[in-house]
């Protein structure tokens, strides 16, 4: 890695909604990440990290989670240190799932969502998900390491519409333009 061009290093991944209306259940958005390696960038992750959980070498960490969207500000908050990530390691992708617990919900249901995607203060990405209304989950952000090791952040929010448990072992495949 050459002193000019450090790239992204540690990145703070969060996620907001608002709580569903009294009588209707809950809404429960959860962050997923999962590194994959430079044999197959494409192919199954490594390990994915989720709610009750941590990488084995803990530099990706979920530090708030929510099962209700309650609370003030961002309900659900990941961190990615990516400088600390093995070498092995070329590829991370972020996404967000909707859990489908008591009825099929999609973005276009979720009050008021909201995805703020950092490095230190600088803000790298937000978004709301209004471009995938229909979607159970999404991919959100990819980080990919370059020749000289360091890593560039590609946003984009890419819907998957189908059964959310599919999406941690598909959300890696090849994104489309």
């Amino acid at each position: 890695m050459n002193g000019l061009n450090k790239g992204i290093r540690k990145v703070e991944i969060a996620l907001r909604w608002d709580p569903s209306p009294s009588g209707e259940p809950s809404t429960d958005l959860d962050l997923v990440a999962a590194p994959y390696p430079a044999s197959d960038p494409h192919g199954d992750p490594a390990y994915v990290v989720h709610f009750d959980s941590r990488s084995p070498d803990g530099t990706i960490t979920l530090n708030r989670d929510s099962k209700d969207g309650r609370g003030f500000g961002f309900d659900e908050v990941m961190t990615l240190e990516l400088d600390r990530l093995d070498g092995r390691y070329a590829r991370v992708v972020v996404g967000v799932v909707i859990q489908q617990h008591q009825a099929r919900r999609t973005f276009s249901g979720v009050g008021n969502p909201g995805l703020r995607i950092r490095e230190g203060y600088t803000v790298l990405a937000e978004d709301d998900f209004g471009g995938v209304p229909g979607a159970t989950a999404a991919t959100v952000a990819e980080f990919v390491r370059d020749g000289s090791g360091a890593w560039d952040f590609h946003p984009g929010v890419q819907g998957f519409e189908g059964d959310p448990a599919i999406f941690a072992r598909v959300m890696g495949a090849a994104r489309r333009p």
